[in-house]
This record gives structure tokens, C-alpha cells and sequence, in this order.
């Protein structure tokens, strides 16, 4: 597989997979998937529990090695590539199960990301806490930079989460359920960062359960189902497929409820 010629979409590609499987054990996971990603673009990723999207993430961010398949960084291969060297190429991703380094302060947690991102190897530790600064102020954060990050409500550790990824300068941010759990205040303001991210240049992969968020930021969604990618386009289009309705959102989704899903 891992001859096989970029993919020719047309236009150029931030991230793209092609016939990407993933098999654990007799379970398979992700199934044949092909799916690119324009430079700029916000991705909503959609599909019900165990529909393989965060396998997916984690094919994309060099964190599962597919059972075939491979993956593309604009021209680049990456399949088989580690994966502090995609982070290097610019692909960072956040982890639907918030996981910071706790016994660190906020501030620390997001230097350790600006000293093994994209230019990590050009910064000294000065320079990475400076790049923490900023963004945290970006993301909200600097009010709590002295704190734990144990002490962070979900809300902060969700944001801390994306702030850990930022420092990484990425291209392209994968995101897993950074939404989950917040509340419709809270989510307001994830979608104005994700969409202030999206206007400095950073192509967008995401994953969500929290419908009004995808409706509100996608530009296209994507839409998996027992490892099988089912639909793709335009998010009216995608939500109004009955095939979509069937596997995921149901009927009460038709009716125009745009809520969790």
C-alpha cells in the first residue's frame, strides 16, 4: 500500500486517507474508508457509538497503525510514520477521555506541547512557555495558568485539551468530543474558538455527538457507521439522507430537533 500515488482530488489536500482498515482481532473497526480533507476546511465527523470515527482520528494522527491503507499529509505518506514526526508535520489531535498531565500547572501542560510541535526543535524552554502564553490568552485560559490541572472544571480541561494541541502549531487539529459534556453556554464558546482556529489557517477534522455544534461550524460532514463511511456533503444534505436518519440520527433528528444526538 504504501506505494500507492497521492490521492488526485482535484484540489490539494490537507489530510487524506485511502481504503483505510483497521481490524482488532475479529472485530473490524474501520472498513474501507476514503475520505480528504481540504486545506481550511472544517470536517464534521458524525456516526453513532462504535462507528469507528476515533479509530479513524487515531489512523489520522499516527496514534493506530491501520490494518491497511494508508494516510496522506498533503504529498506526504504517513502511514507508517511515528507519530511525533506527524505531530512535526503539523497534525495534532485532542483525546475524547481529557487526560492533562495533572501533577503539572496549566501553563506547564501547554509548554510541553510548543516544545515537541511543529517548531519544537527551533525553541528553547523560554521561548515554549512564551508560545503558552499566548495560547492560553487565546484559548481563555490565562486567568488559570498558575493552577493544577487537576483543579480545572470540565469545561477548563476540555479547553486546556485544545490549548495543548494549539501549541503544537499544527496544520491540522483533530478533535474528539471536545463538546461532550458542557453546557450550551459552554459549547457556544468552544464553537467561537474552533471557528476562531479555523480563520488562522488550521484545517479542522471533528468529531461530535452535539448536533448544533456540528450544524454550526461544519462546512461538510462525513457520516460513519459500522466502520463504513455512509454519506458525505453538505450538513442539510447529510441530515436530511435517509440512510443517515436510519443509522443515527432518527426520525425525531427529520423533524428538525437539532440538539444531542
Amino acid at each position: 500500500m504504501s506505494a500507492m500515488a497521492a490521492p488526485d482530488l482535484g484540489t490539494s489536500t490537507a489530510i487524506a486517507a485511502r481504503d483505510v482498515v483497521v481490524r482488532f482481532g475479529g472485530l473490524l473497526a474501520v472498513n474501507g474508508v476514503t475520505l480528504s480533507v481540504a486545506p481550511g476546511e472544517i470536517l464534521g465527523l458524525i456516526g453513532p457509538n462504535g462507528a469507528g470515527k476515533t479509530t479513524l482520528l487515531s489512523v489520522m494522527s499516527g496514534t493506530q497503525r491501520p490494518t491497511s491503507g494508508i494516510v496522506w499529509i498533503g504529498d506526504t505518506d504517513i502511514t507508517r510514520v511515528p507519530t511525533y514526526r506527524i505531530v512535526r508535520l503539523g497534525v495534532a489531535r485532542t483525546f475524547q477521555v481529557v487526560k492533562p498531565f495533572a501533577n503539572l500547572t496549566v501553563r506547564e501542560n501547554v509548554a510541553v506541547g510548543a516544545l515537541y510541535g511543529r517548531h519544537g526543535n527551533d525553541r528553547s524552554s523560554r521561548a515554549a512557555f512564551a508560545a503558552a502564553d499566548m495560547v492560553l490568552e487565546r484559548v481563555g485560559l490565562a486567568p488559570e495558568a498558575k493552577r493544577q490541572a487537576s483543579e480545572l472544571t470540565l469545561a477548563g480541561r476540555k479547553r486546556l485539551e485544545i490549548a495543548k494541541a494549539l501549541a503544537t502549531d499544527p496544520r491540522v487539529l483533530l478533535l474528539d468530543e471536545v463538546m461532550a459534556g458542557l453546557t450550551p453556554h459552554e459549547t457556544d464558546r468552544a464553537m467561537d474558538l474552533l471557528r476562531d482556529v479555523n480563520a488562522s489557517g488550521v484545517t479542522l477534522v471533528v468529531v461530535e455527538h452535539v448536533m448544533r455544534a456540528i450544524m454550526g461550524i461544519s462546512q461538510r460532514v462525513a457520516v460513519l457507521h459500522q466502520g463504513r463511511l455512509i454519506a458525505q456533503g453538505l450538513p442539510q444534505a447529510v441530515v436530511a439522507d435517509p440512510l443517515v436518519i436510519e443509522a443515527y440520527l432518527g426520525k425525531r433528528y427529520a423533524g428538525g430537533s437539532h440538539g444531542h444526538a
